[in-house]
């Protein structure tokens, strides 16, 4: 029940939720969140680590570029109570498939 309640506070915060929300239809580069955010990198990269942290996203890097992705198919199971389509939640590149 705790890993529920840390995914369920992560997600409490709303540029948290759109951050997820932008990676329902696969991973993305630091350099390609924070414009969508229209955040500066250093709050967006705060903001990832405490997704991460808590489960919900991993990284990979690739020369200088850290690629974010969702880790927890419970986080997808949530997107979907929520009503998100199904058909955003069923691309290749995210564990939602």
């Amino acid at each position: 029940m705790k890993k529920e309640l840390v995914i369920l506070k992560a997600l409490a915060d709303e540029t948290r939720l759109k951050i997820v929300e932008y990676l329902l239809d696969g991973e993305k580069c630091v350099c390609e969140i924070f414009p969508y955010l229209k955040r500066t990198q250093s709050t967006t990269s705060i903001q990832l680590d405490v997704l991460r942290k808590a489960g919900i996203l991993d990284s990979r890097k690739e020369g200088k570029k850290v690629y974010y992705f969702i880790s927890d198919t419970k986080v997808c199971n949530i997107f979907k109570a929520l009503g998100y389509s199904k058909a955003k939640l069923k691309k290749e590149t995210c564990c939602c498939s």
